[in-house]
């Protein structure tokens, strides 16, 4: 069983849009996946059609006083199998930092957990104890990425915080990669931010992945109808482009 986790502190660079469509391709090609939604937003969760009153959440398996375990919380949709996210997962940080191993709680939760191939976690735009406690239970980080003027910013941030808990928490830890979201060959802008992601990439020992999703209506038509793209739209560019990403990300070496 592999972990992937989607993080990056910046908004708005289709993580929520990526982790959906990553777990939708993964399942498609007949691989079990669980997906995990980490972010109080709850955007995933939404596209999935999942519920989160009056069943178990993500919330009662890290966070509850009474914890319980993941398998319990496990919504099996249409769209694939969930662990649904809680507006309670706000209160992540005031939790887990009051406990002297609460950081753990999210690797304990996973730790004598099977039955699937393939686990892929959305994250909140954040750097907060809920991401910690992700990246200490993941295998591979893919940190989606904009090609604006503030890309980078936060980038070598994020890449300590997983250096740091690759060296003292979990050395199972790797960045698989950037992945260029929204992009467009035509925009010089995007080429030259493109060109600098690629050299930040080789600063943080990783890669800037070869694979760049474009932009296209259809994300958002999709998002509207609370769908994933490659359901709802397999032909159109992006879901092509998602589908020739996980191509690439299934490529690297264990």
């Amino acid at each position: 069983m592999k972990t992937f986790i989607l993080a990056n502190q910046k908004g708005g660079v289709g993580k929520s849009t990526s982790a959906v469509n990553i777990a939708s391709i993964l399942k498609s090609r007949g691989n079990n996946v669980l997906f995990i939604d980490a972010d109080p937003q709850g955007n995933s969760t939404d596209s999935f059609k999942a519920k989160i009153k009056d069943v178990p959440t993500l919330y009662d398996v890290i966070l509850d006083d009474e914890r319980i375990p993941i398998a319990e919380a496990v919504q099996k949709l249409e769209i694939g199998d969930i662990v649904a996210s809680d507006p309670l997962l706000t209160k992540a940080d005031s939790i887990l930092l009051n406990d002297v191993e609460g950081i753990y709680r999210f690797q304990d939760a996973l730790a004598n957990f099977s039955g699937y191939d393939f686990i892929v976690i959305d994250t909140a735009p954040s750097m907060n104890s809920l991401l910690h406690s992700c990246l200490i239970a993941a295998d591979r980080v893919i940190i989606p990425v904009t090609a604006d003027r503030y890309a980078i910013q936060g980038l070598y941030q994020l890449n300590d915080t997983i250096n740091a808990v690759k060296r003292r928490q979990n050395n199972k830890l790797k960045i698989s990669g950037l992945l260029l979201t929204k992009y467009s060959e035509r925009r010089l802008l995007d080429r030259e931010v493109k060109e600098t992601l690629e050299k930040t990439a080789q600063k943080m020992n990783t890669k800037l992945f070869s694979t760049k999703i474009r932009e296209s209506v259809k994300v958002k038509e999709a998002q509207a109808l609370r769908s994933s793209l490659t359901d709802y739209a397999p032909d159109s560019t992006t879901a092509s482009d998602y589908n020739n990403f996980v191509n690439e990300l299934l490529k690297e070496k264990a």
